[in-house]
């Protein structure tokens, strides 16, 4: 098992910045990689970014290309996204989670294996 604590959300106007962590405890050898996923009220969950555990690769939506960076500590077993230049529409539940394996599904939340518990992101207008 892998367990996941995010942390690092609140409440920003449009424009400002918000860093959210994400840390991974247990079994981490088994992380091929960590992705951010983020739910609005009366949404599906969507995926906003991804990153290999081990070469670094990332994939963004198009939503927050130029916008989002995701980075990550592999002694800490920590990943981050810095949010810059927010906008309403990023407010949600925004997920940490962790795909054991590899595949060409990164944006498909039914590809990751664990999760952690959400961390709200509120955007004001």
């Amino acid at each position: 098992q892998v367990q996941l604590v995010e942390s690092g959300g609140g409440l920003v106007q449009a424009g400002g910045s918000l860093r959210l962590s994400c840390a991974a405890s247990g079994r981490t050898f088994k992380i091929y990689a960590m992705g951010w996923f983020r739910q609005a009220p009366g949404k599906e969950r969507e995926f906003v970014t991804r990153i290999t555990w081990s070469a670094g690769n990332t994939y963004y939506a198009d939503s927050v290309k130029g916008r989002f960076t995701i980075s990550r500590n592999n002694a800490k077993n920590t990943v981050y996204l810095q949010m810059n230049n927010l906008k309403p529409e990023d407010t949600a539940v925004y997920y940490c989670a962790v795909d054991k394996d590899p595949g060409d599904k990164y944006y498909d939340s039914n590809e990751y294996d664990y999760w952690g518990q959400g961390t709200q992101v509120t955007v004001s207008s």
